[in-house]
């Protein structure tokens, strides 16, 4: 490379590590994200700046193809920040009582900055030693607080629930189905993983990966609230005794995505024990209410499974990912993976590897996912995540009992939790049947969401169509859900008279 050249790149280079320009960036894009977030609290806003993905894929693409020079960084910075915020969806808008996505705290996305502009990585403790102490302290601290021996258990932290479950599931596999890692899924008799019929896509799908194959999960049959039955658990387990079928684990959930669900663990640990099978609890949803003294009970029994997994950035209100999973028994951290990575792990320190958490994860290079929770619980106290529990779990519980108030609403179940299935019931006048109902009820949801008012979202509950709400934004009150109300019914006659 020329050196003429070779000096024009480095002031480039120099240009973009500038710590002036950084922090003028910096501030700019503080200044404004306060604005933004004051005007969604105010509702000035719509919940969701609804385009059609060829339209913001085009701008996206024409983004990246414009430049500018140097001398225009700010403006030209301020300009893709208002384009991201116009096109975003805002989680932070009352309104937004869509899936299970929180409006996190805005504290726990300054500490996730920090970690993300100084590149706080982890994989071994030298490559992140706070990051690693920093999540190490908070599985120890939220496993305590669960219920858990101190010292007796361990943990880690992973991108997401659906690699959480996989990760614990795979540490089931290969304890349950000895020699799996090595040999990979040998038995003449087919394994099974037994799980929660409302049980998480991801659960299924950890069965494909895993080698045990998708039509190798049976499903539990539930009880008349949705939940796991340990009667038919019970059943289940022994006639695969009975036929000598290898159980990897039995995968319960705490709770269900579906109507927000709680298993009874204690039911479901004594049906385990008994028959001697690994017990799993998804419990990325609920996970957090060991935060509230109200609402803890409804986890009763998840300190007695093998495995369990809580993901703070849904009912821990930080940003996403930061997925935990917990092992009872500390014994079983290394069972997940039996490899040697030379150029990673020194043999001359021996005592490292419990700090080195690319044993105990799939991933290697991994991002500090656990900063966000460790700057609010370190400046406000376990207190704010009992009070995002309970106010978001009332407020549902208000949604509820206006629903079971309104002849024309009908709430498909009593809440356990922040998730609430409801349906719109027009007037007889009109005539429509089952299907049409469920039809009618699909387009007042998509109408709403394209139009920015609300965002809830839809699913189907035993065939029928219906509408979801999950209240995730702690600062959605009575004057929203009567709005809600309003907007379900002014959309469903502007539908019904065209």
């Amino acid at each position: 490379m020329p050196t003429d050249s070779l000096n024009t790149a480095r002031q480039r280079i120099q240009a973009a590590y500038s710590p002036e320009v950084f922090q003028s960036l910096g501030e700019s894009l503080i200044s404004r994200l306060g604005v933004h977030l004051g005007e969604l609290q105010q509702r000035g806003q719509s919940v969701l700046n609804w385009n059609l993905p060829e339209e913001n894929l085009s701008v996206a693409r024409e983004c990246l193809q414009r430049s500018k020079t140097s001398d225009d960084l700010l403006n030209r910075f301020q300009d893709l920040i208002e384009t991201a915020i116009e096109r975003g969806h805002n989680l932070h808008h009352p309104r937004y009582i869509g899936h299970q996505v929180p409006a996190s705290v805005p504290l726990a996305g300054l500490f996730d900055a920090l970690g993300s502009i100084t590149n706080q990585v982890m994989a071994i403790y030298e490559m992140g030693p706070w990051a690693t102490s920093v999540e190490k302290a908070l599985i120890e601290r939220w496993g305590e607080v669960i219920g858990l021996a101190p010292g007796t258990f361990a943990g880690l932290v992973t991108h997401g629930g659906s690699l959480a479950n996989l990760t614990a599931l795979l540490t089931a596999r290969n304890i349950s189905l000895k020699n799996s890692w090595t040999q990979g899924v040998q038995n003449a008799n087919l394994p099974v993983l037994v799980a929660n019929a409302d049980s998480h896509y991801c659960v299924t799908r950890s069965a494909g990966i895993l080698g045990l194959g998708t039509e190798q999960v049976i499903k539990v049959r539930l009880d008349h609230r949705r939940r796991m039955d340990a009667t038919a658990l019970d059943e289940t387990l022994t006639q695969l005794r009975k036929r000598n079928t290898p159980i990897v684990a039995v995968s319960a959930s705490a709770c269900a995505t579906l109507i927000g669900a709680f298993d009874p663990l204690q039911e479901i640990a004594d049906v385990c024990e008994r028959h001697g099978v690994w017990m799993h609890v998804d419990a990325a949803h609920g996970g957090a209410v060991s935060m509230s003294k109200k609402h803890a009970h409804l986890i009763d029994g998840i300190t007695r499974a093998d495995s369990f997994i809580c993901d703070a950035h849904k009912t821990l209100f930080v940003p996403a990912l930061c997925a935990f999973v917990f092992y009872r028994d500390k014994q079983h951290r290394f069972e997940t993976f039996q490899q040697d990575a030379p150029y990673l792990f020194d043999p001359s320190a021996p005592g490292m590897a419990d700090v080195d958490g690319g044993m105990m994860t799939i991933e290697c290079t991994k991002r500090a996912a656990t900063y966000g929770l460790w700057g609010v619980w370190s400046m406000l106290g376990q207190q704010i995540f009992e009070d995002l529990i309970d106010v978001t779990f009332a407020t549902t519980q208000l949604l509820y009992q206006k629903l079971r108030a309104e002849k024309d609403f009908e709430p498909l179940h009593e809440p356990e939790c922040n998730i609430q299935v409801f349906r719109y019931l027009p007037d007889e006048k009109y005539g429509l049947d089952s299907k049409a109902i469920c039809e009618l009820n699909r387009q007042i949801r998509r109408t709403l969401m394209e139009s920015g008012e609300f965002y809830l979202v839809q699913t189907n509950l035993d065939g029928i169509g219906t509408l979801r709400t999950t209240v995730m934004n702690p600062l959605t009150n009575e004057e929203d859900l009567d709005q809600l109300f309003s907007s379900i019914r002014r959309t469903a006659e502007e539908i019904l008279s065209q």
